[in-house]
């Protein structure tokens, strides 16, 4: 049965409730004071509060508001021997489920109580449905340092603590976000993400905060930053460690007093934001340099997680591999192709330069380039960006329209590699921007960079 916390310092009204309550069979547990019931609230899983308005060590509205910080899906019902419309009206602003006048009336309350507890039981349901549906990959590996990242996630996810991931690009640092934030109270919140490297650096205070009609020469409409998109849920800083100074400044504030400021305006604003940083640059050393705000850093690093490259893990390859086969396979409706242990092999063996990123566009090329079993000579054939197409494979945006001993470096032989490939893939999904960057995994605005970059025009 539901587990009922009551939090009232009237002896008289505790006993009461609680024979009422639990003839019901409820379990139930009752203290005299906000502090303590709030103490209780955050050890405890509690199904529902039923709290008094007018106590002497912590208003009942103080309790409402500190319960839903800690535990936002808790349902309260507030009672109170004084109360008034105006009360009950501000409970309701304040999140409280119902607002209920002492002496309670017996079916009332046991007709609110039954109501908020259904209420309480949809909102866990729906966050249950919301995670089996959920299009976050899976973090997959069983080395040390993955069991090691997951078991942090558990206990890290349902708290508002701040995280800093760190590790090098390619590596999973924005996956570890996801599921924090897949794992938090605040996942049915958005998730708001801005790449901190890819937004010049006198455009990320207008990006972050916003910015009033009239601020600067383009600002020719109010615009709501990513701080005010993301209240109510995870604000993802990745590659925070490229963030401009004066920036940095801004961010420190708004971690500290939970309020930020459009650029050009004077309002300060609320906003109930979890924040998860990510960068492949040593913090330390970019303090050392005088590049990174001490202060900042240790604000953003109240757990440290770091995301170890794929050279350190490499016997999670194969699981990776498989799971990579699998998904690419299904995306283009086609068999699972199967994979030698001699080719996994040889997959271990290359260096990963580029991590977990690399090794999923390489599984998609051997899929697309191998018969139906990849071999190692698959591998060494494919691994190496310029070996020739083998005869017969599909062309993908593959085979060069000029021979291979007419680049004149490999940098210019990557640059019309690149191009190719993310031609093909733009045309796949039929030139939508978003799904391209999600399937190749790259941030959308550098995806914007590259077609800039090669000059990519659809129907070319």
């Amino acid at each position: 049965m539901a587990k009922i916390l009551i939090i009232d310092d009237e002896r008289s009204i505790r006993s009461t409730l609680r024979e009422i309550l639990e003839y019901e069979d409820y379990t139930v547990e009752d203290i005299d004071n906000g502090v303590d019931g709030l103490e209780l609230i955050r050890k405890n899983d509690f199904d529902l509060v039923l709290c008094d308005i007018k106590m002497n060590r912590m208003d009942g509205m103080e309790v409402l508001t500190e319960g839903l910080n800690i535990k936002p899906d808790l349902p309260f019902i507030m009672i109170s021997g004084h109360g008034t419309v105006e009360t009950a009206v501000e409970a309701s602003k304040k999140g409280a489920f119902d607002f209920i006048s002492k002496p309670p009336d017996l079916n009332r309350l046991l007709i609110t109580v039954r109501n908020a507890l259904d209420r309480g039981s949809l909102v866990v349901e729906t966050k249950v449905l919301k995670r089996k549906v959920s299009k976050v990959r899976p973090i997959l590996g069983e080395s040390q340092a993955i069991i090691k990242i997951k078991e942090t996630i558990e206990r890290v996810g349902p708290t508002d603590a701040r995280v800093l991931v760190t590790g090098a690009n390619g590596s999973g640092k924005e996956l570890v976000a996801r599921w924090l934030h897949e794992k938090s109270n605040r996942s049915n919140g958005p998730i708001i993400e801005v790449n901190c490297a890819a937004i010049p650096s006198e455009l990320i205070e207008s990006e972050l905060f916003g910015h009033e009609k009239g601020s600067f020469t383009s600002a020719i409409k109010q615009r709501i930053g990513k701080f005010e998109s993301a209240s109510g849920g995870t604000l993802f800083l990745d590659e925070i460690g490229d963030m401009s100074q004066s920036a940095q400044a801004k961010v420190l504030r708004a971690l500290q007093e939970s309020k930020i400021t459009r650029v050009g305006g004077e309002k300060e604003i609320d906003v109930d934001v979890r924040v998860v940083a990510a960068t492949n640059k040593d913090l330390l050393k970019e303090i050392e340099a005088g590049n990174f705000r001490m202060d900042l850093y240790h604000r953003l690093s109240v757990i440290l997680i770091h995301v170890p490259p794929l050279t350190e893990r490499r016997d999670d390859i194969g699981l990776l591999t498989q799971s990579f086969l699998d998904e690419i396979c299904n995306d283009y409706g086609m068999p699972t192709k199967k994979i030698s242990e001699a080719a996994l092999d040889a997959l271990k063996a290359l260096p990963w330069t580029g991590n977990i990123r690399e090794l999923r566009n390489m599984v998609e090329r051997l899929i697309i380039l191998s018969d139906k079993t990849i071999t190692d000579s698959d591998v060494k054939s494919f691994a190496n960006p310029s070996a020739p197409v083998a005869a017969g494979a599909t062309a993908v945006a593959a085979a060069p329209e000029k021979d291979f001993d007419q680049f004149t470096n490999f940098q210019e032989y990557k640059d019309f590699a690149e191009r190719e490939y993310i031609k093909f893939k733009l045309e796949k999904n039929n030139w939508n921007v978003s799904k391209t960057a999600d399937d190749i995994d790259i941030q959308r605005s550098h995806l914007y960079s590259k077609i800039e970059k090669f000059g990519l025009k659809r129907g070319e």
